[in-house]
């Protein structure tokens, strides 16, 4: 094996910026919050002489080595789940309450039904811990004096909601809801049907992306969605705010808190944001400064970490690059409720109307987080409606039974 993985204790991944299968099984690691080190075998001759070794003469990408030496070539991500050992598939097809979704709404939903004597199943994409557990330090979370690591968090979050006997399924996508009489049935991609006498939809929104070179190996190191959870990690530095609406002069109104300095940047001929933000912008000339007309093509990773942002300036058609710290995404989130019946009821947005009682257009099933219209995305409010919805869901239960 070529010298620059030998001292690496994490898995390997060799592949190449424009291979697609490469891409889907880094995506996958990184949303199973799994460590790894990417080789690209376009820039090291010696890491594709090693790959055209294990694959007898052929260029075959991905190919994955893990520490204890074995080797996946190409390969699904239920055989990447089946390697990384993780749970895939419940033990039973019906329980008392199925939770989609194990964000901190979800888990925390888990945890009440379980303290409930409730039978529960959370059925979740990713890894548990959902958005947050992307997040460096939560430094506003109840509780946690002086902050926890969101991965941290999330192993917490997990381990407790078991201590409740809830299971926890993870790298399993839920593909279709339907109603069947008095149950609330779940399809999950590997064709399973679970089924539950409530259903509980807390699969949050997830922030929309550039999707350009880099952004993937740097969400969470110097790319964020949060500025609320990670400007303070930015004190005295120079960061970059991309978005042109009001969340993106809102939130780079608040990193001057910590920042020397920041950039707005949008790809749009104008800011979008309401007058009032974009006055008080104007009103820090040494704090701010504003761009339009640019649009990122690569965000260059330098040993792991942000070394520049390659910028298109559309107006002159002419290249840039740009130094700072840190970048802060806001270009909108996206609910994820695309897997939703027409039945059920959103917003022009996308995302789940509910009732008083936390209930969807369909009785016994509800939601709560992130997907629900009207939260307000932050980890302690999605805690605090799963256990209201996690009550409600109980008390449904009890008039059905």
């Amino acid at each position: 094996m070529p010298s620059n993985s030998e001292s690496h204790p994490d898995i390997v991944v060799y592949g190449a910026m424009w291979c697609p299968d490469c891409r889907r099984a880094k995506q996958f690691l990184g949303e199973q919050r799994v460590h790894y080190h990417w080789v690209n075998i376009e820039h090291d001759s010696e890491a594709m002489a090693y790959v055209e070794e294990v694959n007898r003469g052929r260029r075959i990408i991905p190919t994955i080595v893990f520490p204890d030496g074995s080797i996946l070539v190409e390969p699904s991500n239920s055989e990447l789940a089946q390697k990384l050992g993780l749970t895939t598939t419940a033990k039973r097809t019906f329980y008392d309450v199925v939770i989609i979704g194990a964000g901190p709404a979800g888990m925390t939903a888990a945890i009440y039904t379980g303290r409930e004597r409730l039978d529960t199943l959370v059925i979740e994409q990713a890894a548990p811990g959902g958005q947050v557990g992307f997040t460096q330090v939560i430094d506003n979370y109840p509780g946690f004096d002086e902050g926890i690591s969101g991965e941290e968090f999330a192993r917490r979050l997990t381990n407790q909601v078991g201590r409740f006997g809830a299971e926890v399924l993870q790298a399993q996508e839920t593909t279709m809801v339907r109603t069947n009489g008095r149950y609330r049935e779940v399809m999950t991609a590997d064709g399973t049907c679970y089924a539950g006498r409530a259903l509980i939809l807390a699969t949050g929104a997830r922030y929309r992306r550039l999707d350009v070179p880099g952004e993937a190996e740097l969400i969470g190191v110097n790319i964020h969605f949060c500025a609320t959870c990670d400007g303070a990690f930015y004190r005295g530095k120079k960061v970059l705010v991309i978005g042109g609406g009001n969340s993106a002069f809102e939130e780079g109104l608040f990193l001057t808190r910590f920042a020397t300095h920041v950039t707005i940047m949008t790809h749009g001929l104008s800011f979008k944001a309401s007058s009032i933000l974009q006055e008080k912008v104007a009103g820090k000339p040494k704090m701010f400064t504003t761009l339009t007309n640019r649009s990122v093509r690569e965000f260059v990773v330098d040993e792991g970490h942000l070394g520049g942002v390659a910028v298109l300036n559309v107006e002159t058609g002419l290249g840039e690059r740009m130094q700072c710290d840190g970048v802060f995404v806001f270009i909108g989130v996206s609910p994820n409720s695309g897997f939703l019946p027409p039945e059920i009821e959103l917003d022009r947005r996308g995302f789940i109307r509910t009732d008083g009682s936390m209930q969807t257009s369909i009785g016994g099933i509800f939601a709560a987080g992130d997907v629900r219209a009207g939260a307000t995305a932050q980890a302690t409010s999605a805690a605090g409606e799963g256990a209201a919805v996690a009550l409600m869901a109980r008390d449904y239960l009890r008039r059905i039974a």
